[in-house]
């Protein structure tokens, strides 16, 4: 997947939620948003897990001065 903003991404879940709660939609469409939103919440939780440890490095090395 490309990189995109996580806000964007969050935003996106959020559609598809809303698509697959409201909507009557095929089988198939279905699956295809339901793989979307698999692959972005996989995306979201690499990139917050990315960013809790680069913050954790940072408290580390602050700690060093």
């Amino acid at each position: 997947m490309k990189r995109i903003a996580i806000d964007k991404a969050m935003a996106r879940l959020t559609e598809i939620l809303k698509i697959l709660e409201n909507e009557a939609n095929d089988l198939e469409t279905s699956m295809k948003l339901y793989e979307e939103g698999v692959k972005l919440v996989s995306y979201c939780n690499r990139t917050l897990s990315e960013a809790k440890q680069k913050i954790s490095k940072l408290s580390e090395n602050s700690g060093d001065e």
